[in-house]
C-alpha cells in the first residue's frame, strides 16, 4: 500500500480525483480507500511497480504532481502505572467565575479487558453534584482520543474520580470537564506513558530451498518466528510488526524468485521498543513546533 496525496498544481485536486476514479473503473487490481484514522488516501494493487506505473501516468496524463510513501501505522498511547489526579480549576472572569476541583486516579486496564477506556465513578457525599459527574466523563473521553507522545488515541486506561469541589455559582459543566482534562493530562505525564504498534500474523509459504532466506528477512523486520512447518513446501508463521511489512511482498519475491507467497492478518498491539519510542516522540514534537511557528 502506498499513500498518495495531490501536489501544488492547478485543479489539483480534481485532476487526482479523475485519474484515481478512471483507474479502478480500468482496473479492478487497482484499489483506492481512504483511511478514516489517518485521513490518508491509499492505493493498494499487484505490487509496487504497479502502483509506480500508476502515480507516473498521474503525473504524464493528469499534470498532477504526486507524493507517496509507506500508509500511517495506527499506533496508539497507553499507560504502565497508576497515577494520581488531584486539580483545581479556577478562574475569575469578572462576572460569574468557573471552580472545580476533582480528584481521582488513572490506572492500566487488564490485559484481558474487553473495553480500552473505563470511567469509574467513585464520588459519595455530594463532593461533586451528580449532573457534574457526566462532564467529568467527558473531559477524560476528549483526553484519551489524543495522546501526548506521539498524538494517537489512548487506550487500556481506568479513569477515576473520588474526591471533589464545588461551588454554587461558579461551578458549571464546562468547569468541571476543563478540570478533567487538565488533571487527566498531568496524571498522564506522571503514569509511565508507553506507544503501542500493531502486530500481525503473517504466514509465509517457500519451497525448502528458500527457508533460511525468508528467517533472515523475518528476523530483520523485528518478527518473531513462531511455528515453521516442513513439507513439500515450508510454511512459517511469524509476528511482524506492521510498520516493518511494507515492501515485504517485493523482498520476498526477490529472496524466493517469485515463489513465495504470504498472508498478514492482525495480531495484537505491542509495546515499541523504548529507542524507537524516543525517536517518535521526538519528531512528533519537532512537527509540533514547526506547526505553531507557522501561525
Amino acid at each position: 500500500m502506498v499513500i498518495v496525496a495531490p501536489g501544488g498544481c492547478d485543479s489539483a485536486e480534481a485532476n487526482f480525483s479523475k485519474a484515481l476514479n478512471r483507474f479502478t473503473k480500468e482496473d479492478p487490481t487497482f484499489r483506492v480507500h481512504q483511511d478514516e484514522e489517518s485521513q490518508q488516501t491509499i492505493i493498494s494493487g499487484m505490487g509496487e511497480l504497479h502502483l509506480d506505473i500508476y502515480m507516473e501516468r498521474m503525473k504524464r496524463e493528469y499534470n498532477c504532481e504526486v507524493v507517496a510513501g509507506k500508509p500511517q501505522v495506527a499506533y496508539r498511547e497507553t499507560i504502565t502505572r497508576r497515577a494520581d489526579i488531584n486539580y483545581t480549576h479556577k478562574k475569575q472572569t469578572g462576572g460569574s467565575g468557573q471552580y472545580a476541583k476533582i480528584l481521582g486516579y488513572i490506572e492500566p486496564l487488564p490485559a484481558d479487558a474487553v473495553e480500552t477506556y473505563e470511567f469509574v465513578d467513585d464520588i459519595t457525599g455530594g463532593s461533586i453534584p451528580r449532573e457534574f459527574i457526566p462532564a467529568c466523563d467527558k473531559g477524560f473521553k476528549e483526553s484519551v482520543r489524543k495522546g501526548t507522545r506521539i498524538g494517537f488515541p489512548i487506550v487500556g486506561i481506568r479513569c477515576a474520580i473520588n474526591d471533589g469541589a464545588s461551588h454554587a455559582v461558579d461551578s458549571s459543566e464546562m468547569a468541571f470537564k476543563t478540570a478533567a482534562i487538565m488533571g487527566f493530562r498531568e496524571a498522564y505525564a506522571n503514569a509511565s506513558p508507553s506507544i503501542l504498534e500493531p502486530i500481525m500474523k503473517v504466514e509465509i509459504d517457500v519451497p525448502p530451498e528458500f527457508q533460511g532466506a525468508v528467517v533472515g528477512q523475518v528476523n530483520q523486520r523485528r518478527g518473531a518466528i513462531m511455528e515453521t512447518v516442513a513439507g513439500d513446501t515450508v510454511s512459517v508463521t511469524a509476528e511482524v510488526p506492521l510498520n516493518s511489512m511494507f515492501g515485504y511482498s517485493t523482498d520476498l519475491r526477490s529472496a524466493t524468485q517469485g515463489k513465495g507467497t504470504f498472508t498478514m492478518e492482525f495480531a495484537r498491539y505491542a509495546v515499541v521498543p523504548r529507542q524507537e519510542q524516543d525517536e517518535m516522540t521526538k519528531k512528533y514534537r519537532d512537527k509540533l513546533a514547526a506547526e505553531a511557528a507557522k501561525k
